[in-house]
């Protein structure tokens, strides 16, 4: 059945953690008509945080899609994870979404991971609404937050709302637009009640409509709107509407809400927002269309939304679930896939089927026979796609892909070992389940100690990974601490020759080549790259089967690191000359001399050990700021700014990650209970010398244990 693109929205809830998110999607589904009952998050009982591990904690972990109708429209909404260590739930959500609504707490206002997931809307050019949630709390300030979006966001934001009351007096919301005010009565707020503003409001309220009205205006783009505006002094409601939509699909401003979803106020006019201010499928194509490429990365051409062009379809995401076991969502951008259509994933030839289509609410599952250019779905048993494939039908003879999405690194590790052998093929396969569905999770072998390696975005992270293992997959394993995940890099440029030579009767081995190695320029840094090989060899000094060796060789070194055990990351190498002999030349022999030049020019290339450092925001009550800020200083902190916010203090500083482990402990301890705090991952900075030796003796001691 055909969707009705005007009336479609793909759209998803992003914020910082506690910001209410589970919540509102909670609202969104009950008022839709999907749920008849409103699970809290605080009893465990949402439908989109279905995992034992969202349950017990009371947080979102994985971005869990579900579906609803509102007004006649088909909404695919997109709730995610606010905690940092799971922003890679974010970034794939916002590469698929049409639009988002960005929810800021009404008391703590914009925090670090609000102004992440604000970049992430940014990179992928993400229409939004802001919701201003919790007006019910005490210190609740609704203009506070506007200022914040504007100051620390670079934002543009249109209130089309005016919030009545504050903390307990919130009790109404004033719609700028419609001049009315809206109160939210029955049990569960369901009786949305159409008022006139009272005597007392209507002074403020008309100011703040002629605010709204000049920035729409000014900056909606829309020459037609600004002149109507420039000849009457004021717009229609119907002008008002369109500039909003204008304006938050071209970026250049962003309406804002308010409400309290967990006391059941503004939830079904955020609904409204959405499906009158946020663009469908078709216009969002038209704002920001991805370009497709043939397999060789050529060629690209922009996607058309149409349900009969070729099909091009983009795995955002790969969950184990429940049941339904392997569970693939997916956005079409072309075409369309019906059950039992025959797919590749283009790129990599792998050939899938999709032999069962769902649309999900929590872990309920809808089937459906079709998702058309536009939609969103979930395949239900693909094998080997994996996280930012292109599906293409299998018949197409001109395959063309999608740009994929580009996943932060991780920054700790840990060692992890199974109990008994009994355990060791279970956890290899748990292992191997959990990497295709998280890209920032990375699991390898120690070369030098055999150990089992797990890398993650942080403490939290690897700790719900490692509870995932012993439940799901029921391995009982051994973890050991977390390890921070320490980098080398080079900051000079060496002409290197590495010749590899052995004789020994019979047969010998020769490889001989030439490198220049340098660090990467920040051009190069932007693609993402941390290692670039280059063949700049001419008159084939070096035969085209001995190029790769070579790399692998240079590759192998790297890894290993100089002087700390740490790889050596962002570093070009150019192969530009070499030599070989007809007899004794071997691909191993190049993979030695690759090597070799790496060894010989490591104490030339001005190497440095770097480490990750974290933004950190505390908030805590006053009393107890001089000896938080002591404790931060002590941890080799930054601090970059210190403001109020309310009766709390805010503390914004740049941390090292090695500092931080066990930090909610201690500020706990340090505030009585009553501080908190948030961390977004910052950059690589240079190890300081101080710390070096310290370093070096830890590996050292490991190794010893290990030994």
């Amino acid at each position: 059945m055909a969707i009705n693109l005007v009336k479609t929205r793909n759209f998803g809830i992003v914020a910082h953690i506690d910001s209410g998110k589970t919540t509102v999607s909670e609202r969104i589904l009950y008022y839709t008509g999907k749920k008849h009952k409103i699970g809290e998050v605080h009893d465990g009982a949402a439908s989109t945080d279905w995992m034992k591990e969202e349950q017990e904690r009371g947080i979102t972990i994985t971005a869990a899609a579900v579906f609803a109708q509102w007004r006649g429209h088909d909404i695919n909404l997109i709730d995610t994870p606010g905690h940092v260590d799971f922003t890679a739930e974010v970034e794939r959500s916002c590469r698929v979404l049409d639009g988002a609504v960005v929810v800021f707490c009404a008391v703590a206002g914009v925090q670090a991971q609000s102004e992440t997931v604000w970049r992430q809307a940014n990179k992928y050019s993400v229409p939004r609404l802001v919701f201003v949630n919790k007006m019910d709390r005490m210190g609740a300030n609704f203009d506070r937050v506007v200022g914040q979006v504007k100051e620390r966001l670079a934002g543009n934001p249109v209130p089309i709302q005016m919030p009545i009351g504050a903390g307990d007096d919130f009790r109404a919301i004033i719609d700028l637009v419609l001049m009315k005010m809206f109160t939210f009565e029955g049990e569960k707020g369901e009786d949305q009640k159409e008022n006139e503003i009272p005597a007392e409001f209507k002074a403020e309220a008309e100011k703040r409509r002629h605010a709204m009205i000049d920035s729409v205006a000014s900056f909606c783009g829309n020459e037609e709107i600004e002149s109507a505006y420039l000849d009457n002094g004021t717009l229609t409601n119907e002008q008002i509407m369109k500039g909003l939509q204008t304006g938050a699909m071209t970026f250049k401003l962003q309406p804002m809400l308010c409400g309290a979803a967990l006391r059941n106020k503004g939830v079904q006019m955020l609904l409204d927002a959405v499906v009158d201010i946020l663009p469908n499928p078709k216009d969002a194509n038209l704002i920001n269309q991805f370009e497709l490429s043939d397999t060789l990365k050529a060629n690209p051409i922009p996607t058309v939304c149409d349900a009969k062009a070729p099909l091009r379809a983009m795995v955002f995401k790969i969950m184990n679930m429940p049941v339904l076991g392997d569970v693939s969502f997916v956005r079409v951008y072309q075409g369309t896939i019906k059950e039992g259509d025959a797919m590749v994933a283009a790129g990599t030839n792998r050939t899938e089927r999709a032999a069962r289509m769902v649309k999900l609410v929590g872990l309920s599952s809808t089937k459906v026979d079709e998702a058309q250019a536009g939609d969103i779905c979930a395949l239900v048993g693909l094998k080997g796609t994996q996280t930012g494939d292109t599906l293409v039908h299998i018949s197409d003879q001109h395959p063309m892909v999608l740009d994929g999405i580009s996943f932060a690194k991780p920054v700790i590790t840990m060692a992890i070992e199974p109990k008994s052998n009994a355990d060791k093929e279970k956890l290899a396969y748990g292992l191997a389940r959990l990497e295709r569905e998280d890209p920032t999770f990375k699991k390898w072998t120690d070369p030098e100690t055999s150990q089992l390696i797990i890398a993650g975005m942080g403490e939290l992270h690897l700790e719900v990974l490692s509870h995932r293992i012993r439940d799901e997959y029921k391995v009982d394993a051994v973890v050991g601490k977390p390890r921070v995940s320490y980098r080398q890099t080079i900051s000079k440029q060496l002409e290197v020759r590495g010749k590899h030579v052995k004789q020994s009767g019979g047969r010998g081995q020769y490889g001989d080549c030439t490198l220049i190695i340098r660090p990467l320029t920040a051009e190069e840094k932007a693609t993402g790259q941390e290692f670039i090989f280059e063949n700049a060899t001419r008159g084939g000094s070096v035969p085209k089967e001995y190029v790769g060796p070579i790399e692998e060789g240079v590759r192998n070194e790297l890894a290993r690191g100089y002087e700390l055990p740490f790889p050596v990351i962002n570093v070009h190498v150019s192969l530009i000359d070499g030599s070989y002999h007809d007899v004794d030349s071997s691909e191993h022999a190049f993979v030695a001399a690759g090597a070799l030049a790496i060894r010989l020019a490591y104490p030339q290339l001005g190497v440095q050990a770097t480490e990750p450092w974290m933004r950190v925001e505390v908030e805590t009550p006053d009393q107890f700021t001089g000896s938080i800020m002591g404790s931060l200083q002590s941890k080799r902190a930054m601090i970059t700014e210190s403001l109020d916010r309310g009766p709390n203090k805010i503390i914004r500083c740049e941390v090292p990650l090695a500092e931080m482990f066990g930090y909610t402990t201690d500020l706990r301890s340090m505030s009585q209970g009553r501080a908190g705090y948030s961390m977004e991952p910052a950059e690589y900075k240079q190890v300081p010398n101080s710390m070096i030796e310290k370093l070096k003796k830890a590996e050292g001691v490991v190794k010893a244990e290990k030994g």
